[in-house]
């Protein structure tokens, strides 16, 4: 078997013929002038004005890899003393967030275990002293 024997499997599509007489007439179901009758003549779409008249940032390095870098939502030590109880596990998950950062403000009398969070030095340092764990 060679490649011109090989035929597909449906039947081809006939081009509709406008114009010849019968059915199709000369306008054929486009209305008479103007852009819509008009060959090739497509609108464009509402999107592309849209993103058109949107104000565009010049440079590559400034935002090109913006949604990348999320910047953690940051968290003190007071507020996460009222959130969790003895023994709890505080972690992105529990929070219900992507990145978290936990900052040495206020204080901390409970035992709680952290995992996958950023800490300032002054944080790490308490939770240490009430003999909470930080992985």
């Amino acid at each position: 078997m060679q490649l011109h024997h090989i035929k597909p499997n449906h039947k081809l599509k006939k081009r509709k013929r406008i114009s010849r007489g019968g059915k199709r007439g000369g306008y054929s179901g486009r209305g008479i002038k103007g852009q819509k009758s008009r060959a090739g003549a497509g609108i464009r779409p509402a999107i592309r004005d849209v993103m058109m008249k949107l104000p565009k940032q010049r440079g590559r390095a400034k935002h090109a890899f913006k949604s990348l870098f999320i910047k953690p939502v940051i968290f003190n030590l007071t507020d996460i003393n009222k959130r969790f109880k003895e023994g709890d596990i505080v972690s992105p998950k529990t929070l219900n967030l992507s990145k978290v950062k936990i900052l040495g403000k206020g204080e901390i009398n409970k035992k709680l275990h952290f995992q996958n969070i950023l800490f300032s030095k002054s944080a790490s340092e308490k939770i240490k002293k009430t003999g909470g764990s930080i992985k």
